[in-house]
């Protein structure tokens, strides 16, 4: 966040004895700062709040799908779980920061972006490797990936000293959202923000269920969900600091759809959530060669999960679970020559987990992270360089416990501009990582195993980055291409043994790839113009734990060997018009390569329409008027295999902000 005030300013000037003074409003001036993206010593890319309103992107999943790399896990239906992975390294090694502070989740490892509200998004990073900045917590550096979230700062004029959002979707499936933002000033230096949002649908859409030659049209049930999202921040900048300091809470109420087999497309799986945090976020300028950052957190997460089945003891299973998270970090950054800074950032997190399984450890989990950053540069050369320690041990009631893990890991990475008149960068990265047992596989039920190893994944990555402009008709283009080689060791996964199911540390994955991304922007007229966005995807990633194994060197499970998005926005005067598409080649869902288990490509195209009416009204009243038709070519398609997605959709919003 950056936020600079500007007081009153007084133009005078003299002409034939006679002064002359023009008062210029009080301006508050707020933005998020853009990350480096084409200078970065790591692959970035970024999507703005603009363009996720301009393209009607629908949730946090449509919005991660556009970044080169990612495969998004949708369990189909509006209120399916969504988790995001980078590089095919899987969920657990991508972090996802809310407001520059982590998130969490120890019992299961991976977050649900699912419930991620896209209404007060300002911008969305996915960063290989780290974050760029410097001045961060140890926790961001010790993932392969970090999809990073920043909210909207309020703007204010120095005749307004509050503002308000508000605007109502409706669509499809009984889809329904409304939402409201207040924000109001309370001196040159202070403003708070309130957010509350509300999300229900009934989910019931139709699908093509096949079975051989024998084709039937159903109707997709349980996929409703009923939710409810507030946050309050608070913002606080002077000359020397920085503080934003926020309170969230989510519930919702939604169905599990479950897997369509043979008929079978009910489910009576029901899934309750809770989520409350509150963080803080202080940057203190001491002087001009150091700066202080220290972040707090407090987090409680529960859910409660239940299905009705003849199946169970009173043909019902009621799952309860309670996480707490109590978490700092300190850091300092310093420009210790005008070529070299430096910082060094120590976390500390207790986790607990509690349930309502019989013989529950009730585990506790202490965990130190320190981190060590330093940037160079030299000429055309930067160079960032990453060290990481982590010590991690556990406490638990009952049974046994895993004895402590630490682990050192260190990234490098490197930017080069070979010629000074010419907008292109040379980069490279090195990183390793490791990712922790979650409880779930250290101390679920009987296939829980304390046993366990860390998991071990390696990234490297050669890139180019180029921008210019070309032509009168292209004011800008942009190329970015880059080449990866990763590793995982020790793959923690489920595996048969005599009588059940258990977690081990079996399995070695390869990962070659290439992302490619290009955008321009062509001026046509005045206040007319067309902006381009298109990336591929190449991947081939594959398990080569053995060459015994009848799936070795085989595709891993929803890894697609190519995928890509596109998108065309043409904004005028009058009107906004935006076509997306989004393609996904064929997977598989089992480890062998078998004709049977494929899960078939899809392209999913979206049209949205807007417009933006600006009411003469003493504080500047905009109502934005916005269509949209999502799958508008109506593929039916699976992410996940037998959890069909919607068809097509349509979806309507009016937005006004005063």
């Amino acid at each position: 966040m950056l936020c600079a005030w500007a007081s009153v300013v007084v133009v005078t000037a003299q002409e034939r004895d006679t002064t002359l003074e023009r008062r210029i409003d009080e301006v508050t001036v707020t933005a998020t700062p853009t990350p480096r993206r084409l200078t970065a010593t790591i692959p970035v890319q970024v999507v703005t709040g603009e363009a996720i309103r301009t393209l009607g992107l629908q949730n946090m999943a449509d919005a991660v799908r556009r970044f080169a790399g990612t495969t998004v896990r949708d369990y189909g239906g509006i209120g399916g779980m969504k988790t995001v992975s980078v590089r095919s390294l899987g969920a657990h090694h991508t972090a996802i920061s809310y407001d520059q502070v982590a998130m969490s989740n120890t019992q299961a490892g991976q977050i649900d972006i699912g419930r991620l509200s896209l209404d007060n998004v300002a911008m969305l990073t996915l960063s290989v490797g780290q974050e760029e900045d410097l001045l961060q917590s140890a926790r961001m550096s010790a993932s392969a990936a970090v999809l990073s979230i920043r909210t909207e700062v309020p703007q204010f004029t120095s005749k307004r000293r509050h503002s308000l959002q508000a605007h109502i979707r409706a669509g499809s499936f009984g889809f329904v959202n409304p939402y409201l933002r207040l924000a109001t000033r309370w001196n040159a230096h202070t403003a708070l923000s309130v957010d509350a949002n509300l999300l229900r649908a009934d989910g019931v859409y139709p699908f093509t269920l096949v079975n051989g030659s024998e084709r039937t049209r159903e109707k997709r049930y349980n996929s409703d969900i009923r939710s409810w999202h507030s946050e309050a921040n608070l913002y606080r900048t002077t000359d020397r600091s920085e503080l934003r300091a926020k309170v969230y809470a989510f519930r919702s109420e939604r169905g599990l759809p479950g897997s369509v087999v043979l008929y079978r497309t009910g489910n009576s799986e029901r899934l309750w959530d809770e989520n409350f945090f509150a963080q803080a976020n202080y940057r203190w300028k001491a002087n001009d060669r150091w700066t202080v950052q220290a972040q707090g957190k407090y987090n409680y997460s529960w859910n409660k999960y239940e299905d009705t089945d003849p199946k169970y003891e009173g043909g019902r299973q009621t799952d309860l679970n309670t996480q707490h998270e109590y978490y700092a970090s300190l850091a300092a950054m310093g420009q210790i020559t005008d070529r070299f800074k430096l910082s060094l950032a120590q976390d500390g997190a207790i986790n607990t987990l509690n349930n309502n399984v019989n013989d529950n450890p009730a585990p506790i989990r202490f965990t130190s992270l320190t981190a060590l950053r330093a940037r160079y540069r030299l000429g055309r050369v930067t160079m960032v360089g990453t060290a990481l320690a982590t010590l991690i041990t556990e406490r638990v009631k009952r049974g046994d416990r895993p004895a402590d893990r630490s682990q050192f890991t260190p990234s490098f990475s490197l930017t080069y501009r070979p010629l000074s008149d010419l907008d292109l960068n040379l980069r490279a990265l090195y990183k390793k990582t490791f990712r922790v047992p979650t409880f779930n596989d250290l101390y679920y039920l009987r296939i829980g195993n304390t046993g366990l190893r860390p998991e071990l994944a390696d990234e490297y990555n050669i890139g180019l980055t180029w921008t210019a402009a070309p032509a009168r008709l292209i004011d800008q283009i942009t190329l970015t291409w880059d080449g990866y080689y990763n590793e995982v060791r020790d793959k923690i996964v489920a595996f048969p043994s005599t009588y059940v199911w258990r977690m081990v540390n079996f399995g070695r994955v390869r990962i070659f790839g290439f992302d490619v991304a290009l955008t321009a922007g062509i001026p046509l007229t005045h206040g007319v113009r067309v902006d381009l966005q298109a990336n591929y995807t190449y991947q081939r990633a594959t398990d080569v734990t053995s060459p015994e194994a009848k799936n070795y060197r085989d595709q891993i499970p929803y890894t697609p060997l190519h995928s890509g998005s596109g998108s065309a926005a043409l904004r005028t005067p009058w009107i906004d018009a935006a076509y997306t598409v989004v393609a996904v080649g064929d997977r598989y869902y089992m480890s062998q390569n078998l004709p049977e288990n494929r899960v078939n490509g899809y392209a999913e195209h979206t049209i949205a329409l807007s417009r933006t009416f600006h009411i003469h009204h003493p504080d500047g009243c905009r109502i934005r008027v916005q269509a949209e038709c999502v799958n508008w070519m109506d593929a039916q398609y699976d992410i996940i295999k037998y959890y069909p997605m919607p068809g097509r959709s349509l979806r309507a919003t009016v937005a006004v902000t005063l």
